[in-house]
């Protein structure tokens, strides 16, 4: 049974508008995550290298949520929510608590769009709210022109191999369940995309794979596809560049002089990466006609 915590706020302020997201706000529902994804930036010695034992429920989110959207509707300062930035808002834990489900009920009645993130079908479930908020959301100024979706879904993947996602996220459904989800999602008119973040070097950001993915992607109906490069922190236990080079150790050990070249200056990849996979997935994106921003780039 899941921890629960008492907070004292949940609507977080974005400190500059998200372009790649579009967020305004974000809410967490959840604390840790049960995915345990090894590369996660929220990892460290505050969760431990077993995320999903730490997992907590922010027993008293609703009330201290209403009173937050309250006041940011009476000021008008509309603008889109993501659920979530710092956990999945679909954990296994959602099924029993709703907590997901409730913070869009409210989200729905106080009329902000909203943008979710996941690694789960289980947003499935909540299509029916999802279509109320995209048909009665107030968007910001700045989109009203140019976005008539008040619900947009992105799905996350670093791969779309089952088996390296068994080894790099342990805990997240597979990712043809995540697949087959984007088909339904796309089915009933809802925007919806990719968060291909972040891409593992030599493994799933290869030629081959990568061309695969933006394919399987496309065909699936997905809009767009926001690649990034992996970050890896820290030196605990606990951290993601530990546990994640633990992996490499046991699956790819010829790799590891080149992850060591790639992040012998930091927890950064390399700008001549980064540009390199820039050309190469926008290459890919006109390709499979899929945008490389929720918006259009003019936008």
């Amino acid at each position: 049974m899941a921890r629960e915590i008492l907070v004292k706020s949940v609507l977080n302020k974005t400190k500059k508008h998200d372009s790649w997201f579009l967020s305004t706000y974000t809410i967490n529902p959840f604390s840790a995550c049960a995915f345990n994804c090894l590369f996660c930036y929220i990892r460290g010695s505050r969760y431990g290298s077993h995320m999903e034992e730490k997992v907590s429920v922010k027993a008293n989110l609703l009330p201290i949520l209403e009173k937050e959207l309250k006041r940011r509707a009476e000021k008008k300062e509309y603008g889109f929510i993501v659920v979530s930035s710092a956990t999945d808002p679909y954990l296994q834990i959602e099924e029993k608590y709703r907590l997901t489900r409730q913070v869009l009920e409210l989200i729905l009645q106080y009329r902000f769009p909203v943008h979710i993130i996941t690694r789960s079908p289980l947003v499935l479930r909540d299509l029916d709210l999802l279509h109320q908020i995209n048909a009665n959301a107030i968007l910001p100024p700045e989109f009203k022109e140019h976005l008539n979706h008040g619900a947009i879904v992105s799905f996350s993947f670093s791969t779309i191999d089952e088996h390296i996602a068994k080894i790099f996220e342990p805990g997240a459904p597979s990712p043809s369940k995540r697949i087959d989800a984007i088909r339904q999602v796309v089915s009933e008119g809802f925007l919806c995309g990719v968060s291909l973040m972040p891409l593992l070097p030599y493994i799933s950001d290869k030629g081959e794979h990568l061309h695969q993915m933006y394919e399987t992607f496309s065909n699936a109906g997905a809009q767009y596809v926001l690649a990034a490069t992996l970050t890896l922190f820290g030196t605990s236990a606990a951290d993601s560049k530990p546990l994640y080079y633990e992996a490499l150790k046991t699956h790819y050990p010829e790799l590891l002089e080149k992850y060591n070249r790639l992040f012998a200056e930091g927890s950064e990849m390399p700008a001549y990466y980064k540009e390199a996979l820039k050309r190469k997935t926008d290459s890919l994106a006109k390709e499979f006609r899929v945008r490389n921003s929720i918006l259009h780039p003019s936008i």
